[in-house]
C-alpha cells in the first residue's frame, strides 16, 4: 500500500542492493519515514525524485546510500558522514584536462525563479542542515573515478569535496525545484578511484549510514 500524501520524510535509496542491505540491518521504524528507490545515476535519480515529490508531497527528503571517500584519513572506509553541500562534475564541455564546467562556460544549470531557487544554480547546491558550515562537500559525477589520476583531477576542481557519489546533486536539484528540504548521508564503502571490489566495505558503510540517518530522523530540529 502506498503511503498517504504528506508523509513527513521521504527517504531515498539509489539501488536495490543498498535497500536490501538496509533492510537486513533492520530498516527504519514505522512512522519515521517512507522509503523509496530513486535509481542509479544522476538521470534516473533526478527524474524519479521529481516524480515521488509530485506524488507524495513529503515535507523533507533524506538521501541515503554508499559513496567513495576522497579523504580516508579523516573519513575512513566503513564510516559515514552527512554533507553541507553537493556539487556536480561532468556537465560542460571537453574531458579530462580540457574539461570546462558551467562556471567556465557562463551557463547556470538553472537560472533561478520564483518558487524554486532564489539564485542561479551553477555547479553546487546547499543542503538543509543547520550544521552546514561544519560539513564537507559531496561531489556527484556521471561516472565513478576509475583510478587515482581521475580522483586527483576531480579533487583539484572541487577541493572541498570529501566524497564522490552518482545521485546527490540530481536529487538536490529535483528537491530545489520543488522547494523541498534535502539532507544527504553516505556511508564510505571504498576509496575514490579504487575499483577493486574486494577492498570495499559496503555492509559496514551502510550500517554506519543507517545509524547516522536514525539520528537525523529522530531530531527534526536540525532541518532548515
Amino acid at each position: 500500500m502506498s503511503a498517504p500524501h504528506g508523509s513527513p520524510t521521504l527517504l531515498l535509496v539509489p539501488t536495490q542492493l543498498e535497500l536490501l542491505r538496509l533492510r537486513d540491518l533492520g530498516g527504519f521504524e514505522a512512522g519515521l519515514c517512507l522509503t523509496k528507490l530513486c535509481g542509479f545515476g544522476p538521470v534516473a535519480a533526478a527524474a524519479r525524485t521529481s516524480q515521488l515529490i509530485t506524488q507524495l508531497h513529503p515535507g523533507r527528503v533524506l538521501l541515503l546510500g554508499i559513496a567513495g571517500t576522497y579523504a580516508p584519513e579523516s573519513n575512513p572506509v566503513g564510516e559515514a558522514a552527512e554533507f553541507g553541500e553537493v556539487a556536480l562534475h561532468g556537465v560542460g564541455a571537453g574531458e579530462s584536462e580540457n574539461f570546462q564546467g558551467p562556471p567556465a562556460l557562463g551557463f547556470p544549470q538553472w537560472p533561478g525563479s520564483p518558487g524554486t531557487t532564489p539564485h542561479p544554480v551553477v555547479d553546487s547546491l546547499p543542503l538543509a542542515t543547520k550544521a552546514r558550515a561544519e560539513l564537507g562537500t559531496l561531489l556527484t559525477t556521471c561516472s565513478a573515478s576509475s583510478n587515482q589520476q581521475e580522483s586527483s583531477r576531480r579533487r583539484e576542481l572541487f577541493p572541498g569535496a570529501i566524497a564522490e557519489d552518482m545521485e546527490g546533486f540530481a536529487v538536490a536539484m529535483a528537491c530545489a525545484l520543488c522547494d523541498t528540504p534535502l539532507r544527504i548521508v553516505r556511508g564510505f564503502s571504498n576509496v575514490v578511484g579504487d575499483r577493486d571490489a574486494s577492498q570495499w566495505r559496503i555492509p559496514a558503510a551502510l550500517a554506519a549510514a543507517r545509524d547516522r540517518a536514525q539520528q537525523i530522523l529522530a531530531n527534526d530540529g536540525l532541518w532548515d
